[in-house]
């Protein structure tokens, strides 16, 4: 079947009060275990690549590798999303490259880390909004600035110096970060018909967004009650969700990974946005994790293997644990069947 444009899996989930993991990929192995897991749980799926990814993996790789998981996994609708646009450019050329959603990332300028005004947001992402509907290709936009807000979040440096397409992969420093404005929220919608909006809460990209278990000083989910109350028919969407699972960190260390103590966003926490509108939440940090956990188990056990096989089939597993867990949390397990019953996709 072909890839199916976002809007209709998170129109599905609306209906039927669930979320969706947006899962990230760079690579064949990580987009296996996404459709492994999918398989599994009989869930849709929404699949995105950032800048930095497609720049690692290629356009036209990533583009048959997306092909090849709707041809071998013709019973799961998959969308393949632009995560974090950076301007209407990089939309673009995402949409020439099969992507059927895109995220126009308008509150930051181009360079990916300054903060834009409102007016440059509602203008490139309407822009976008009337370029992708005419193609039939969904849109993302955000209001507010990613960013742990009220923390002196400060990751490691041996962290932030491993990060890669660096110039690719940014947000703003913590100081500029701001939450979303409910009325700017309704205002944007009303103004570029976008199919979903990220609103900011206080989450952040990367394994190191809280320095203590997340509450309500940081973690602002009523917020989200407020948006979703005077945007019923929108779909929200959550950054920087990962949980940042203790057991995964703990395998991580116990084989000579140097991963300070972190906190994520709870499980718990999300299923209460989920109740709340929240239908796309994004997640990668905590799939990373769990495949460097198990490369280094596998380096770390049997020193003598060197078949990259030998290292990769154990990180895709351990990844599609991890995406197992999150289908079946947010509750999009058991719903691909279900739109295919519903005449969604063929």
């Amino acid at each position: 079947m072909p890839l199916v444009p976002m809007r209709v899996v998170l129109d599905h989930a609306a209906e039927n009060n669930y979320g969706v993991a947006a899962l990230n990929v760079n690579n064949m192995e990580q987009i296996q275990a996404i459709m492994e897991a999918a398989k599994e749980t009989d869930s849709p799926v929404i699949v995105q690549a950032s800048r930095g990814a497609r720049s690692y993996s290629q356009d036209n790789y990533l583009r048959h590798l997306m092909l090849a998981a709707a041809e071998l996994y013709p019973e799961i609708p998959v969308v393949m999303h632009q995560d974090h646009g950076n301007e209407p450019a990089t939309c673009y050329s995402a949409i020439r490259n099969g992507f059927t959603s895109v995220m126009m990332d308008g509150s930051l300028m181009p360079d990916a880390k300054t903060p834009a005004s409102y007016d440059y947001n509602a203008k490139v992402t309407k822009e976008v909004c009337l370029v992708a509907h005419a193609l039939n290709v969904s849109v993302e936009g955000e209001v507010g600035c990613l960013g742990t807000v009220g923390q002196n979040k400060e990751p490691p440096k041996s962290v932030a110096a491993a990060i890669h397409d660096k110039d690719l992969e940014q947000e703003p420093e913590p100081e500029m970060a701001h939450l979303t404005d409910p009325d700017e929220a309704e205002r944007f919608v009303a103004e570029t018909n976008v199919d979903a909006l990220a609103v900011a809460i206080g989450t952040s990209h990367g394994a190191f967004k809280f320095d203590k278990k997340p509450d309500g000083e940081v973690l602002k989910m009523d917020l989200i009650e407020e948006i979703h109350r005077r945007l019923p028919n929108t779909h929200i969407v959550m950054h920087g969700s990962s949980s940042v699972p203790q057991e995964l960190t703990d395998l991580l260390r116990k084989y000579g990974g140097d991963m300070k103590q972190s906190w994520g966003v709870p499980v718990e926490e999300i299923q209460r946005g989920i109740k709340h509108g929240v239908r796309k939440i994004n997640v990668d940090t905590d799939n990373r994790i769990a495949m460097a956990a198990a490369v280094r188990q596998v380096m770390m056990t049997t020193p003598d293997k060197f078949d990259p096989r030998d290292f990769l089939k154990p990180a895709r597993e351990a990844m599609k644990k991890v995406c197992i867990a999150r289908m079946v949390a947010f509750g999009q397990a058991g719903n691909a069947s279900k739109m295919r019953a519903a005449g969604l996709f063929k």
